[in-house]
């Protein structure tokens, strides 16, 4: 089962809108109703590995997420045109003609097709390099082939080596390590100045993309106590509730400010919302608490006066800069390590898909000498007539022992090269000498 039978067509963030990728979502279960008929009935599966031999598409895994779906197969060693065959996989999946997408989707195989999941699964292909949610998303998308029993050893073989590299790359690299945006950058900040924010009362001001930005980064985090102010309330209490905090409008900002413990600003207001004269009055009733302000708005919307404040901790988008270009240069950095992990995991992948390929051919070539010795001792029991069990078990012997002795030394040169380069090339020649079926 070498690596050429391995195959991948996706598109992603680099290829195609968020539109076209929530079109064509799926999951492996919607593939394996097709791919139902032309399996044997659930009941008839011999395994991992149960494809009938007439199937083109032997085994499947689907990676669907927000920013990606991509479809790994294996594919028989005859397919003509893997592409193809993916390809009329998706389009009968969603009954649509995928031909006015055909410019954003991309196509693997072989070699590249394992390089490619490997890096995804480091973070390597990342809209935001080295983010950590994907290799939980390789790993549900492997689980629920399992569970759908669309896959087999080949591509287990391959999902097991990314899962392996993204675990990797995580524990030996700071690829992962560093916040990448300017929230990830001011709430990491606020951590290092009040600790822990899930003791804290945390307050986001204007719902723009940075101030949404800064809403998931805490849900992320698993903070629960974070209020909004924002001019509209009714947006407000939207956005606060998947939070144990409190929607404000603008008008309510001083009993906004008197709660909180970390203020996250980022309106487009084109004047300071957070005047001295405010945050001195919300000084004054919070028993002598500091307050942290993460300013990241252009125009400002905290006035650089608030700073001379006894207890107050001001930071805008130039103190944020120094963190967010450490944090990317830190990642950056990190990318050749990813990138030898890959190459050390697929390597390994090699050896095992090398393996996968000599283990099947030594369990096929016993089974049909054990076929033809129990045929040919029963055509030799038929002409000898009555046989008392004794000289039975002495035949039975016999012929086992011949059998075994014929094998062991192409078994032996088998699993000796198992592994290695001539690998797929002993198993392909074996296949030929003794007449056995598969691949």
């Amino acid at each position: 089962m070498p690596v050429h039978q391995i195959a991948c067509l996706g598109l992603s963030h680099r290829t195609a809108p968020v539109e076209v990728r929530e079109q064509l979502r799926c999951s492996v279960l919607d593939a394996g109703q097709l791919l139902g008929q032309s399996l044997p009935a659930k009941s008839e599966w011999r395994g991992a590995d149960s494809w009938r031999e007439t199937a083109v598409i032997r085994e499947l895994v689907i990676l669907s997420t927000c920013n990606r779906l991509e479809l790994y197969a294996r594919l028989s060693a005859d397919a003509a045109d893997a592409r193809a065959h993916l390809e009329a996989l998706l389009a009968a999946i969603h009954q649509t003609d995928l031909r006015p997408f055909a410019h954003q989707f991309y196509f693997y195989a072989g070699e590249t097709a394992v390089s490619h999941l490997l890096g995804v699964a480091a973070g390597l292909d990342s809209l935001v390099l080295g983010e950590p949610q994907i290799l939980g998303q390789v790993t549900g998308s492997y689980m629920a082939a399992v569970d759908a029993q669309t896959i087999g050893p080949v591509l287990d073989a391959l999902f097991r080596a990314a899962i392996r590299a993204g675990k990797r790359t995580r524990s030996e690299t700071t690829i992962s390590s560093q916040p990448s945006s300017v929230s990830s950058v001011a709430i990491t900040l606020a951590q290092q100045i009040v600790g822990d924010l899930n003791t804290r009362h945390t307050l986001v001001v204007g719902l723009g993309e940075m101030g949404r930005l800064a809403l998931k980064a805490l849900g992320h985090r698993g903070v629960a106590a974070v209020s909004v102010a924002n001019r509209t309330l009714a947006r407000a209490e939207t956005a606060v509730a998947p939070f144990t905090g409190q929607a404000y409008s603008l008008a309510q900002l001083p009993a906004a400010l008197r709660a909180a413990d970390v203020v996250i600003s980022a309106t487009a207001a084109p004047a300071p919302l957070i005047s001295e004269t405010l945050v001195r009055q919300a000084m004054a009733q919070r028993s002598e608490r500091p307050l942290v302000l993460i300013d990241l708005a252009v125009p400002r919307d905290v006035d650089p006066a608030v700073k001379n404040l006894p207890g107050i901790h001001l930071f805008d988008v130039d103190d944020l800069q120094g963190g967010l270009d450490e944090s990317l240069a830190a990642r950056q950095a990190a990318v050749p390590l990813a990138e030898a992990i890959v190459l050390q995991e697929t390597a390994v992948l090699d050896k095992e898909l090398q393996q996968l390929a000599v283990q099947p051919v030594i369990a096929d070539l016993h089974q049909k000498a054990e076929t033809i010795r129990q045929r040919e001792l029963q055509r030799t029991l038929r002409h000898l007539g009555e046989v008392d069990p004794q000289t039975l078990e002495h035949l039975q012997l016999l012929t086992r022992s011949l059998v075994n002795k014929l094998l062991h030394e192409p078994t032996k040169q088998l699993r000796t090269q198992a592994g290695t380069e001539t690998a797929v090339a002993y198993a392909s020649t074996v296949r030929e000498l003794f007449g056995l079926e598969g691949e």
